[in-house]
Protein backbone atom coordinates (compact mmCIF):
# COMPACT_ATOMS: atom_id res chain seq x y z
CA UNK A 1 0.00 0.00 0.00
CA UNK A 2 2.91 2.49 0.31
CA UNK A 3 5.03 1.51 -2.54
CA UNK A 4 1.74 3.86 -4.97
CA UNK A 5 2.24 6.84 -3.17
CA UNK A 6 6.02 7.07 -3.14
CA UNK A 7 6.08 5.89 -6.65
CA UNK A 8 3.65 8.76 -7.61
CA UNK A 9 5.79 11.14 -5.64
CA UNK A 10 8.63 10.12 -7.10
CA UNK A 11 7.39 10.66 -10.74
CA UNK A 12 6.03 14.06 -9.81
CA UNK A 13 9.19 15.05 -8.85
CA UNK A 14 10.92 14.02 -11.66
CA UNK A 15 8.49 15.59 -14.30
CA UNK A 16 8.96 18.89 -11.73
CA UNK A 17 12.42 18.48 -12.19
CA UNK A 18 12.38 17.56 -16.46
CA UNK A 19 10.18 21.41 -16.87
CA UNK A 20 11.89 23.30 -14.05
CA UNK A 21 15.67 22.70 -14.51
CA UNK A 22 15.75 24.13 -17.73
CA UNK A 23 14.61 27.53 -16.12
CA UNK A 24 17.18 26.97 -13.09
CA UNK A 25 20.00 27.02 -15.80
CA UNK A 26 18.33 29.87 -17.87
CA UNK A 27 18.76 31.89 -14.47
CA UNK A 28 22.32 30.60 -13.58
CA UNK A 29 24.16 31.50 -16.65
CA UNK A 30 21.80 35.13 -17.13
CA UNK A 31 24.37 36.05 -13.94
CA UNK A 32 27.74 34.65 -15.71
CA UNK A 33 29.99 37.18 -16.71
CA UNK A 34 31.29 35.49 -20.08
CA UNK A 35 29.22 34.51 -23.15
CA UNK A 36 29.38 30.73 -23.41
CA UNK A 37 28.25 28.38 -20.93
CA UNK A 38 31.52 28.19 -18.98
CA UNK A 39 31.13 29.93 -15.92
CA UNK A 40 33.26 32.52 -15.70
CA UNK A 41 32.24 34.54 -12.28
CA UNK A 42 28.87 36.57 -10.96
CA UNK A 43 27.84 39.41 -12.80
CA UNK A 44 25.18 41.79 -13.27
CA UNK A 45 26.24 42.97 -17.26
CA UNK A 46 24.06 41.24 -18.95
CA UNK A 47 21.54 43.15 -17.15
CA UNK A 48 22.49 46.03 -17.54
CA UNK A 49 23.53 45.45 -21.09
CA UNK A 50 19.49 44.61 -21.45
CA UNK A 51 18.41 48.13 -20.41
CA UNK A 52 21.24 49.82 -21.65
CA UNK A 53 22.15 48.62 -25.30
CA UNK A 54 19.28 46.35 -26.42
CA UNK A 55 16.81 48.74 -29.18
CA UNK A 56 16.39 45.36 -31.53
CA UNK A 57 15.21 43.14 -28.19
CA UNK A 58 12.77 46.26 -27.05
CA UNK A 59 11.35 46.86 -30.11
CA UNK A 60 10.82 43.10 -30.63
CA UNK A 61 9.04 43.02 -27.34
CA UNK A 62 7.21 46.34 -27.84
CA UNK A 63 5.81 44.69 -31.25
CA UNK A 64 4.55 41.54 -28.83
CA UNK A 65 2.84 43.07 -26.33
CA UNK A 66 0.96 45.46 -28.90
CA UNK A 67 0.19 42.74 -30.61
CA UNK A 68 -0.87 40.18 -27.75
CA UNK A 69 -2.65 42.82 -25.94
CA UNK A 70 -4.48 44.05 -28.56
CA UNK A 71 -5.38 40.16 -30.10
CA UNK A 72 -6.25 39.12 -26.47
CA UNK A 73 -8.71 42.16 -26.30
CA UNK A 74 -10.44 41.59 -29.25
CA UNK A 75 -10.38 38.20 -28.94
CA UNK A 76 -12.03 38.70 -25.51
CA UNK A 77 -15.11 40.83 -26.54
CA UNK A 78 -15.95 38.62 -30.28
CA UNK A 79 -15.46 35.34 -28.36
CA UNK A 80 -17.09 36.25 -24.95
CA UNK A 81 -20.52 37.19 -26.90
CA UNK A 82 -19.96 34.45 -29.20
CA UNK A 83 -19.96 32.24 -25.90
CA UNK A 84 -23.61 34.33 -24.45
CA UNK A 85 -25.00 33.58 -27.99
CA UNK A 86 -23.63 29.89 -28.73
CA UNK A 87 -25.00 29.31 -24.86
CA UNK A 88 -28.08 30.74 -24.90
CA UNK A 89 -29.76 31.62 -28.10
CA UNK A 90 -31.06 29.02 -30.64
CA UNK A 91 -30.82 29.39 -34.30
CA UNK A 92 -30.63 27.58 -37.80
CA UNK A 93 -26.60 26.25 -38.15
CA UNK A 94 -25.74 26.46 -34.34
CA UNK A 95 -24.18 23.20 -34.29
CA UNK A 96 -21.98 23.61 -37.28
CA UNK A 97 -21.01 26.89 -36.43
CA UNK A 98 -20.13 26.16 -32.60
CA UNK A 99 -17.66 22.98 -34.59
CA UNK A 100 -16.38 25.16 -37.39
CA UNK A 101 -15.43 27.84 -34.46
CA UNK A 102 -13.13 25.10 -32.58
CA UNK A 103 -11.40 23.61 -35.57
CA UNK A 104 -8.04 26.18 -35.29
CA UNK A 105 -7.62 24.34 -31.90
CA UNK A 106 -7.02 20.91 -33.66
CA UNK A 107 -5.42 22.19 -36.70
CA UNK A 108 -1.58 22.40 -36.79
CA UNK A 109 -0.40 25.66 -36.66
CA UNK A 110 1.66 25.41 -39.99
CA UNK A 111 -2.11 24.88 -41.88
CA UNK A 112 -2.79 28.15 -40.41
CA UNK A 113 0.22 30.12 -41.12
CA UNK A 114 -0.21 29.13 -44.86
CA UNK A 115 -3.96 29.40 -45.51
CA UNK A 116 -3.80 32.98 -43.89
CA UNK A 117 -0.57 33.71 -46.35
CA UNK A 118 -2.20 32.75 -48.98
CA UNK A 119 -5.52 34.92 -48.03
CA UNK A 120 -3.44 37.57 -47.67
CA UNK A 121 -1.17 37.68 -50.40
CA UNK A 122 -3.43 36.01 -53.11
CA UNK A 123 -7.18 36.18 -52.03
CA UNK A 124 -7.24 39.79 -50.46
CA UNK A 125 -5.37 41.72 -53.53
CA UNK A 126 -6.92 39.77 -56.01
CA UNK A 127 -10.35 41.69 -54.86
CA UNK A 128 -8.40 44.51 -54.53
CA UNK A 129 -7.20 44.23 -58.28
CA UNK A 130 -10.39 43.58 -59.96
CA UNK A 131 -12.14 46.17 -57.92
CA UNK A 132 -9.09 48.60 -59.43
CA UNK A 133 -9.89 47.38 -62.73
CA UNK A 134 -13.54 47.97 -62.54
CA UNK A 135 -12.53 51.30 -61.33
CA UNK A 136 -10.44 52.31 -64.66
CA UNK A 137 -13.78 51.57 -66.80
CA UNK A 138 -16.25 53.19 -64.51
CA UNK A 139 -17.43 56.83 -64.55
CA UNK A 140 -15.69 59.24 -62.22
CA UNK A 141 -18.17 58.98 -59.51
CA UNK A 142 -18.17 55.39 -59.47
CA UNK A 143 -14.44 54.62 -59.92
CA UNK A 144 -13.89 57.08 -56.83
CA UNK A 145 -16.05 54.67 -54.71
CA UNK A 146 -14.50 51.71 -56.44
CA UNK A 147 -10.87 52.98 -55.41
CA UNK A 148 -11.87 53.62 -51.80
CA UNK A 149 -13.75 50.26 -51.46
CA UNK A 150 -10.33 48.61 -53.08
CA UNK A 151 -7.82 50.26 -50.51
CA UNK A 152 -8.74 47.43 -47.32
CA UNK A 153 -7.66 44.70 -49.84
CA UNK A 154 -3.92 45.79 -50.66
CA UNK A 155 -2.96 44.20 -47.83
CA UNK A 156 0.85 44.55 -47.04
CA UNK A 157 2.09 41.85 -44.50
CA UNK A 158 3.11 43.66 -41.61
CA UNK A 159 1.86 44.09 -37.47
CA UNK A 160 -2.32 44.15 -39.30
CA UNK A 161 -1.73 40.93 -40.85
CA UNK A 162 -0.09 39.53 -37.44
CA UNK A 163 -2.68 40.71 -35.72
CA UNK A 164 -5.63 39.42 -36.96
CA UNK A 165 -4.05 36.41 -37.66
CA UNK A 166 -3.32 36.02 -33.89
CA UNK A 167 -6.80 36.98 -33.25
CA UNK A 168 -8.01 33.93 -35.29
CA UNK A 169 -6.42 31.50 -33.75
CA UNK A 170 -7.11 32.33 -30.00
CA UNK A 171 -10.37 33.37 -30.50
CA UNK A 172 -11.80 29.42 -30.11
CA UNK A 173 -9.75 29.88 -27.13
CA UNK A 174 -11.80 32.12 -25.39
CA UNK A 175 -15.07 30.50 -26.63
CA UNK A 176 -14.37 27.32 -24.79
CA UNK A 177 -13.16 28.82 -21.59
CA UNK A 178 -16.25 31.65 -21.34
CA UNK A 179 -18.92 28.16 -22.71
CA UNK A 180 -17.02 26.31 -19.42
CA UNK A 181 -18.11 29.15 -17.02
CA UNK A 182 -21.24 29.69 -18.61
CA UNK A 183 -22.71 25.55 -18.71
CA UNK A 184 -22.39 26.03 -14.56
CA UNK A 185 -24.81 28.97 -14.67
CA UNK A 186 -28.06 28.78 -13.34
CA UNK A 187 -30.74 29.72 -15.60
CA UNK A 188 -33.50 30.52 -12.78
CA UNK A 189 -31.14 33.58 -11.97
CA UNK A 190 -32.24 34.90 -15.75
CA UNK A 191 -36.06 34.34 -15.57
CA UNK A 192 -36.13 35.66 -12.45
CA UNK A 193 -34.38 38.67 -13.56
CA UNK A 194 -36.92 38.83 -15.96
CA UNK A 195 -39.74 38.85 -14.01
CA UNK A 196 -39.01 41.55 -11.99
CA UNK A 197 -39.03 44.00 -15.30
CA UNK A 198 -35.51 43.14 -16.51
CA UNK A 199 -34.35 43.87 -19.84
CA UNK A 200 -31.72 41.76 -22.21
CA UNK A 201 -29.11 44.29 -21.84
CA UNK A 202 -29.60 44.57 -18.14
CA UNK A 203 -29.46 40.98 -18.10
CA UNK A 204 -26.11 40.67 -19.60
CA UNK A 205 -24.44 43.54 -17.96
CA UNK A 206 -25.41 43.04 -14.83
CA UNK A 207 -25.92 39.39 -14.57
CA UNK A 208 -23.94 37.17 -17.24
CA UNK A 209 -20.96 39.40 -18.25
CA UNK A 210 -20.18 39.47 -13.90
CA UNK A 211 -20.72 35.79 -13.65
CA UNK A 212 -18.68 34.85 -16.41
CA UNK A 213 -15.48 37.38 -15.61
CA UNK A 214 -13.58 34.49 -14.12
CA UNK A 215 -13.84 32.85 -17.81
CA UNK A 216 -13.77 35.91 -19.08
CA UNK A 217 -10.19 36.38 -17.25
CA UNK A 218 -8.79 33.26 -18.29
CA UNK A 219 -9.42 33.16 -21.88
CA UNK A 220 -8.20 37.36 -21.98
CA UNK A 221 -4.80 35.77 -20.43
CA UNK A 222 -4.78 32.49 -22.54
CA UNK A 223 -5.04 34.27 -25.71
CA UNK A 224 -2.36 37.05 -24.76
CA UNK A 225 0.09 34.23 -23.81
CA UNK A 226 -0.86 32.36 -27.09
CA UNK A 227 -0.19 35.46 -29.65
CA UNK A 228 2.97 36.81 -26.83
CA UNK A 229 4.23 33.11 -28.08
CA UNK A 230 3.51 32.13 -31.01
CA UNK A 231 6.09 31.97 -33.87
CA UNK A 232 4.98 29.56 -36.16
CA UNK A 233 1.61 31.46 -37.60
CA UNK A 234 3.60 34.79 -36.95
CA UNK A 235 6.73 33.83 -39.65
CA UNK A 236 4.13 33.38 -42.31
CA UNK A 237 2.14 36.80 -41.92
CA UNK A 238 5.08 39.04 -40.99
CA UNK A 239 6.34 41.76 -42.56
CA UNK A 240 8.78 44.93 -42.57
CA UNK A 241 9.19 46.35 -39.09
CA UNK A 242 7.32 43.88 -37.62
CA UNK A 243 9.49 41.60 -35.93
CA UNK A 244 8.27 39.72 -32.71
CA UNK A 245 10.42 38.59 -29.55
CA UNK A 246 10.01 35.00 -30.71
CA UNK A 247 11.33 36.00 -34.19
CA UNK A 248 13.92 37.93 -32.82
CA UNK A 249 15.28 34.48 -30.77
CA UNK A 250 14.84 32.44 -33.53
CA UNK A 251 17.31 35.04 -36.18
CA UNK A 252 20.22 35.02 -33.42
CA UNK A 253 19.84 31.17 -32.48
CA UNK A 254 22.17 30.32 -35.70
CA UNK A 255 24.19 32.80 -34.50
CA UNK A 256 23.93 32.51 -31.27
CA UNK A 257 21.67 33.94 -28.08
CA UNK A 258 22.84 37.02 -26.76
CA UNK A 259 23.08 36.77 -23.47
CA UNK A 260 20.73 39.54 -23.12
CA UNK A 261 18.09 36.99 -24.11
CA UNK A 262 18.52 34.90 -20.94
CA UNK A 263 18.51 37.95 -18.68
CA UNK A 264 15.27 39.27 -20.65
CA UNK A 265 13.68 35.61 -19.60
CA UNK A 266 14.48 35.48 -15.82
CA UNK A 267 12.54 38.47 -15.76
CA UNK A 268 9.90 37.55 -18.15
CA UNK A 269 9.47 34.43 -15.77
CA UNK A 270 9.62 36.63 -12.76
CA UNK A 271 6.56 38.59 -14.45
CA UNK A 272 4.86 36.02 -14.94
CA UNK A 273 4.88 34.04 -11.96
CA UNK A 274 3.53 37.41 -10.29
CA UNK A 275 0.72 37.79 -12.45
CA UNK A 276 0.03 33.98 -12.06
CA UNK A 277 -0.07 34.48 -8.61
CA UNK A 278 -2.30 38.10 -8.69
CA UNK A 279 -4.84 36.60 -10.61
CA UNK A 280 -5.35 33.11 -8.73
CA UNK A 281 -5.87 35.15 -5.64
CA UNK A 282 -7.94 37.23 -7.43
CA UNK A 283 -10.15 34.73 -9.00
CA UNK A 284 -10.46 33.34 -5.69
CA UNK A 285 -11.51 36.66 -3.56
CA UNK A 286 -14.18 36.71 -6.52
CA UNK A 287 -15.72 33.10 -5.91
CA UNK A 288 -15.46 33.18 -1.89
CA UNK A 289 -17.51 37.18 -2.56
CA UNK A 290 -20.48 35.52 -4.03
Amino acid sequence: MTRRPRVSRAVYWAVVAFLFFPLLVLLFYSFNEGKGFQWMGFSLRWYQKLFSNSRELWASVENSLIIGLSAATVSTVIGTLGAIGLNWYKFFGKKYIQAVSFIPLILPEIVIGVSLLIFFASNLRGIGTVLDGLAATAPLGVAQLLMVLAIPFHVELGMGTILVAHISFTLPFVILMVLARLSEFDYSIIEAARDLGAKELDILFRIIIPISIPGILSGFLTAFTLSLEDFVVTLFVQGPNSQTLPLYIYGHVKKGLPPEVNAFSVILIVFTMVLMFSVRNLLKYMVKSK
